[in-house]
């Protein structure tokens, strides 16, 4: 009986930690920032694909403009680092917070990692992954105020039913269609929305410039 009770414990214990609640963000210090703009540095990309920096800041800025952040222009921005000779984005994420809300006078930086961006061949299966994490960083006193994580890929919905053959063909065709169409921009796309939308669960808040500002009291 002893053991009973005990096992009996044991299983009550792994269904309750199996059905706990993930908890959700810590928003106390972007409540009291109150970030108003945000200045997006380019990403660093850690990618194979050269091109995944530039894809991506290119989506970025508008779930941010949507939650209801003045934004600013990221071609103004680029062209601003190149005439003070700073031009990769690890340079650029080099340059301190105080030099940042000197130079640009945002409330706060978006910093951006981008781990997995393109297409990629797996024998029976051909994947278009785009993976990112970001840290919002307040410029004012250098506290980090959020940091998220997304990814998104065209196979999440894929259902393969022709048979070894069908889905070595499909794969290889959906690789090279992929790579001709640039693919991951899309994917891009919607990695930014998952990853910023202050919709999705533990994204970033409302903006004062959106009707849902100060909304968000159950965060």
């Amino acid at each position: 009986m002893k053991r009973l009770f005990l096992l009996t414990g044991m299983v009550l214990t792994l269904l309750l930690t199996g059905c706990a609640k993930k908890a959700s963000y810590d928003y106390t210090a972007f409540k009291e920032s109150k970030p108003r703009s945000i200045l997006v540095l380019p990403p660093v990309n850690h990618s194979p694909d050269v091109n995944a920096s530039h894809s991506m800041l290119s989506t970025v800025t508008a779930p941010l403009a949507e939650d209801g952040f003045y934004v600013f222009p990221v071609a103004v921005v680029e062209e601003t680092f190149k005439q003070n000779g700073i031009t990769g984005a690890e340079d650029i994420r080099a340059v301190s917070a105080a030099k940042l809300r000197e130079i640009f006078g945002a409330d706060a930086a978006l910093y951006i990692d981008i781990t997995s961006y393109g297409s990629s061949y797996m024998v029976v299966s051909s994947e278009t992954r785009v993976t990112a994490n970001a840290k919002l960083v307040d410029l004012r006193n250098g506290k980090v105020l959020w940091t998220g994580n997304a990814t998104a890929s065209d196979s999440e919905n894929d259902n393969n039913n022709g048979g070894i053959i069908g889905m070595l063909v499909q794969a290889a065709v959906k690789q090279i269609s992929s790579t001709i169409s640039d693919k991951g921009h899309d994917i891009a796309g919607l990695t930014s929305y998952r990853l910023l939308s202050a919709s999705q669960t533990d994204g970033l808040l409302y903006g004062p410039r959106s009707p849902n500002y100060g909304k968000q009291a159950m965060r």
